[in-house]
């Protein structure tokens, strides 16, 4: 997760890091590849996967 400034406040790019260079890191999201200027960066963690999903709790009805 990397937090950073945008006009009018900060977003976050949830997602992989894919490159980090000397003026740019680039974290891959859901959506596409995000570039952020690293002088943009205010702050940056590595967070955990996200827990698989449940299945339905309701049982499916009995055959027969």
């Amino acid at each position: 997760m990397v937090r950073y400034r945008i006009d009018g406040g900060f977003t976050d790019a949830l997602g992989d890091l894919l490159e980090c260079g000397e003026s740019e890191c680039t974290v891959r999201t859901r959506r596409s590849d995000v570039g952020i200027p690293l002088d943009s960066v205010v702050a940056a963690k590595q967070v955990p996967p996200a827990a698989p999903r449940r299945g339905s709790r309701l049982a499916p009805p009995a055959a027969g």
